[in-house]
C-alpha cells in the first residue's frame, strides 16, 4: 500500500496544520475514551520535525519509508515495519523521507482537528 485507506482519512478527523511538528505532512487523528490519541501521518516530501517533548508517552510505527528520530543528538532511523517508544518528557525531533507513512499512539491529547465552518444558506420567503 502507498497510502492509508480512505476510511482513515475522513475530513472531520484531519489534523490542523498549525498543530503539526513536521511541516507539509497530512495527518488524521482518532481519540480514545481515556484522552489518548492515535495519529496517522503521510509525508509527501522530505521534512524535518522540530525538537519537542510531550507530557505523555508516544509510540510510533513506520508503515512505509523512514523516519529518523533525533534524541540527544543521536540519529535513530526507524524504517518500514519498525517501531519506537518515546517516554514522556524526552526531547525529540526527526527527519522524514518523502513518501513516509507513520502511525503514532499518544498517551494524551496531541493534536486538534481542522474546524469546518457551518454552511449558512439564506432563508427564503415563508412557505418556500
Amino acid at each position: 500500500m502507498n497510502e492509508f485507506p480512505e476510511f482513515m482519512k475522513c475530513p472531520a478527523n484531519r489534523i490542523v496544520t498549525t498543530g503539526q511538528s513536521t511541516p507539509g505532512v497530512e495527518g488524521y487523528i482518532f481519540d480514545g475514551a481515556d484522552g489518548s490519541q492515535m495519529a496517522f501521518w503521510t509525508c509527501p516530501q522530505p521534512a524535518a520535525s522540530a525538537p519537542h517533548a510531550h507530557d505523555f508517552d508516544e509510540y510510533m510505527a513506520v508503515m512505509q519509508g523512514c523516519y529518523t528520530l533525533i534524541i540527544d543528538g543521536k540519529r535513530i532511523p526507524v524504517k518500514a515495519g519498525e517501531e519506537y517508544f518515546i517516554p514522556r518528557g524526552v526531547q525529540h525531533g526527526g527527519e522524514v523521507l518523502a513518501g513516509t507513512r507513520t502511525i503514532h499512539a499518544f498517551g494524551g491529547h496531541r493534536a486538534n482537528r481542522v474546524v469546518f465552518a457551518p454552511v449558512v444558506t439564506p432563508a427564503g420567503p415563508p412557505g418556500a
